[in-house]
This record gives C-alpha cells, sequence and structure tokens, in this order.
C-alpha cells in the first residue's frame, strides 16, 4: 500500500533513488513507468503512447543509454478507467519506479497525479490535456501536449471565423476530457456570439445514439461539436448518415485515429478536429520515423512523438544534473527549455507547455488527415 505522508515519503523515495542510481555509476538500469490504457476501448491511444516510449527508449540504447545506464519501459494498464489508474499509480509506487510517462485520460491521470506528487514521483504526461491536472499546482507533474483549454478556444475561432454555421450543438461523453473540452468549446462560441441551441452528455459505451439524433434533427442543427472519443462518435456518425442527418462534425484529438473511419464508414470524410500538431511531417523527425516504421508500427498518431519528447525531456535532464532523483529532475525541467521531437520546448509554473502544439484536421474515410483550410 502507497505511503500518503508527503514530507516523508518524498524523502524517503529521493534517498532510495540517490542509494540505487547515485551518479549513474553503479546502476545498470533505469525504469520509466508507461501508464494508460493497454486495453479497453481507447486502447489504440495507449498503443501511441508505448510507440513514442519505445522509440526513443531503443534510441538511447542504441546510443550508450541514458547517462550510461540501460533504459526499461515498465508498461501498466489503467484502461482509461480512474479507480485503476489510482491502483496502477500505487503500484508503480510499490515497485519503486521514480519516473512515469502517462497517464493518457485525464480522468485517469489527475487521481494518479495525486499519488504520484505526494510520493514524490516525477510525472510527465503526454496526452492528458485537462486544465485541472496542473491547476492544483504540483511541482513534479508536466506535459508534453497543450491544454483544453487552448485546444477549445481554437476549435471554437475555427467554428466561428470559418465555418460560421447557423445552428450548433455541442455533446460530449459527460467525462473529464470530454465535458471539459465541451464546456470550454460552449463558453467560447458565447463569447464570439454564437449561443449553441444544445449543450448535453451521451454515456460513453452507449451504442444506440437514435434518441440523440432525432433531438439534432428536430433542433434543425447544421454544426455538432463533440467533446470525448471516437467509439462513441464513430457511431454517432455512422448512424447519423443512415438517418439522414447530414450535420458537419468536429471534435479533439481523441477522435483522430484510424479506427474512428473503421467505424464510421464513409461518414468520416470531412469530419474536423483538433490534434497536435502531424510531427511525423517534421523532415527533423525523418529518421525516428523511419525507426518507427522499420518496426511495422505507425508514427503518426497524435500521442507519439509527445510521448518520445517526454523521454527525451527525461534523459537531457538526468545528463544534464547526473542524478535521477525525481525531485531534482523536476526543478531543472522547470527552469530550463529543451529540443524535442515536438520542438523547443518550455514551461510554465505550472508544468504546462508555454506555446500551444494544436492545428486543425479534417480527417478522411480512409484514416487519414490533412490541415484543414
Amino acid at each position: 500500500m502507497a505511503i500518503t505522508m508527503k514530507g516523508f515519503s518524498k524523502t524517503l523515495l529521493a534517498t532510495a533513488a540517490a542509494l540505487a542510481i547515485a551518479g549513474t555509476a553503479q546502476a545498470e538500469t533505469l525504469k520509466i513507468a508507461l501508464a494508460g490504457p493497454a486495453t479497453g476501448p481507447v486502447a489504440q491511444y495507449g498503443d501511441m503512447q508505448k510507440i513514442g516510449v519505445e522509440a526513443a527508449i531503443d534510441y538511447f540504447n542504441a546510443n550508450g543509454g541514458i547517462n550510461g545506464m540501460e533504459v526499461e519501459g515498465v508498461i501498466y494498464d489503467d484502461a482509461c478507467d480512474p479507480k485503476q489508474a489510482v491502483a496502477v499509480a500505487n503500484k508503480i509506487v510499490n515497485d519503486g519506479i521514480t519516473h512515469v510517462v502517462g497517464h493518457l485520460c485525464s480522468s485517469s491521470t489527475e487521481p494518479a497525479a495525486d499519488i504520484y506528487y505526494e510520493e514524490g514521483i516525477l510525472m510527465i504526461t503526454a496526452a492528458s490535456t485537462s486544465p485541472s491536472i496542473t491547476e492544483k499546482g504540483y511541482d513534479s507533474i508536466f506535459r508534453t501536449i497543450g491544454l483544453d483549454s487552448l485546444q477549445g478556444t481554437l476549435a471554437a475561432d475555427y467554428i466561428s471565423g470559418t465555418v460560421k454555421p447557423e445552428r450548433v450543438a455541442v455533446i460530449h461523453d459527460k467525462q473529464q476530457y470530454g465535458e471539459g473540452l465541451a464546456t470550454t468549446v460552449r463558453d467560447a462560441l458565447v463569447g464570439a456570439g454564437i449561443e449553441p441551441v444544445m449543450f448535453e452528455g451521451v454515456t460513453a459505451g452507449d451504442k444506440d445514439f437514435s434518441a440523440l439524433i432525432a433531438k439534432l434533427q428536430k433542433a434543425d442543427v447544421d454544426f455538432v461539436y463533440y467533446g470525448g472519443y471516437h467509439p462513441e462518435l464513430g457511431l454517432i456518425l455512422r448512424q447519423s448518415k443512415e438517418k439522414g442527418f447530414e450535420a458537419q462534425f468536429m471534435g479533439p484529438e481523441g477522435i483522430v485515429n484510424s479506427d474512428l473511419a473503421k467505424i464510421a464508414g464513409d461518414a468520416t470524410e470531412g469530419v474536423l478536429a483538433t490534434a497536435p500538431k502531424s510531427f511525423d511531417q517534421n523532415p527533423e523527425n525523418a529518421l525516428r520515423v523511419a525507426a518507427i516504421e522499420e518496426k511495422g508500427l505507425d508514427p503518426t498518431g497524435p500521442f507519439v512523438f509527445p510521448a518520445y519528447a517526454a523521454v527525451q525531456i527525461m534523459a537531457s535532464t538526468i545528463e544534464a544534473i547526473d542524478s535521477t532523483d525525481p525531485m531534482a529532475m523536476a526543478e531543472y525541467i522547470s527552469a530550463n527549455e529543451f529540443d524535442t521531437a515536438i520542438g523547443h520546448v518550455k514551461y510554465d509554473d505550472k508544468g504546462d507547455l508555454t506555446e500551444s502544439t494544436f492545428l486543425v484536421y479534417e480527417l478522411h474515410a480512409d484514416g487519414s488527415k490533412t490541415a484543414a483550410e
């Protein structure tokens, strides 16, 4: 069972880390926990995170390790479930691992971050975008992805300034990530003079959305923003097409997955989405992309290179301070800047990126995406 006395825990873990891997001379392996969904309906996003982390680990191990240490990624499956995430976080503590990349779903990351902070563990999430995670002021929690507040505002600006629909509905999946984004979009639209005609939630895991679609049709909605993940939106898109509902749809990076097209088919064509930049298209990442593709993996997922960057930041910090102590690392990360696979990274006093990495994309029925005009 995890110790919960913050001061004692941080001192104990720092001492243990120092004894185990101080100066790296006696250390042979640096373990990095990879926490996220390996199973469940959004496991594909966990795969993206895994691809990025393991590609970075492969690179460092092929080039002498991190400060001479062999690096090992240890996978922990939280299934994007908050209760399981707490169990995972406690297991990571009990396993003595003090460096975490993850979690992925904001609803899982937030309770896990509470434990990591109490226990003096360094965490960098490559996917969780809820502002509340870092608003708590935890000095050992960071991200390599932008915030919902930035992503939602970008979406609202595009809706009001480019699409200019007549009747907007904002739908969400009642979860922290989806509802938070939907709320940001709704409020930004209102600020731009667009009052959504609907704002309501669906239940994650539902399969039949006929009642929702009938309501949208009755309200004569011509644009739908959906806050949530691809499994539900895929069904909404497919069933909308079957029922002749032809509104424009938009969502966040949680829908940017080739499986959306597998569920929705042709109804995917033209769906809009905000997502991190396509870092796989950056020429500076060409060798990294090639290394991932050589393993038969997909480098294009929105969380691949943010996850890669998380490992890079840890590695750069360890090499700079010659220590794996998580609190010393957190202090260094807060005060410095990094060149990574997602570009130049600098943090504000909350552990958030100072620059947004989100763009608007158009999704296609073949599972690909292109930058929206």
